[in-house]
């Protein structure tokens, strides 16, 4: 074998070992489209507060939470909705929204009332809302944003 045929061989040997090794190193998909990485899907965590009786925004809101779940997936998010002040109507039974709440609940959605805000209308109407069912509820809002972002979730006010 001449030096130029070895050398030509040698060198391209090279090229194919740094380009299997930088494949294999990006992540890179194959022919098929799978990744030849399996890296793990990161989960999401957000918390969304809910503080106005806007129906605009009470529907901007459980638009976002759909459109959240289509780009990450169902399994890859989870979301809690915190209603207080004007915003608690959006889980009551008066709510404009009641059969989207209840959908995006059966889709694993968390929808939380303020206490505080319920004691305060039904001591200034003599009557407490109906929540609808499965909203939970907590003492303070407020209070359980902050806990949820002091727990790593993210934290959307629209």
């Amino acid at each position: 074998m001449s030096k130029i045929n070895y050398l030509s061989t040698a060198v391209l040997a090279l090229v194919i070992l740094c380009c299997s090794s930088y494949l294999s190193v990006s992540g890179a998909t194959t022919v098929t489209g799978e990744s030849k990485t399996s890296e793990p899907q990161t989960h999401h965590r957000l918390v969304i507060q809910a503080n106005k009786a806007d129906t605009d925004e009470q529907d901007h809101i459980l638009s976002n939470i759909v459109n959240l779940q289509k780009f990450y997936g169902m399994d890859n998010i989870e979301i809690e909705v915190v209603a207080y002040g004007p915003g608690i109507w959006l889980v009551t039974d008066k709510s404009k929204f009641v059969s989207r709440v209840q959908s995006l609940m059966l889709q694993n959605v968390a929808f939380t009332a303020c206490g505080n805000t319920l004691d305060t209308i039904e001591a200034s109407t003599g009557t407490r809302p109906t929540l609808l069912d499965d909203v939970e509820t907590t003492p303070a809002g407020i209070a359980r944003i902050i806990e949820r972002q002091e727990q790593g979730w993210s934290y959307l006010s629209p």
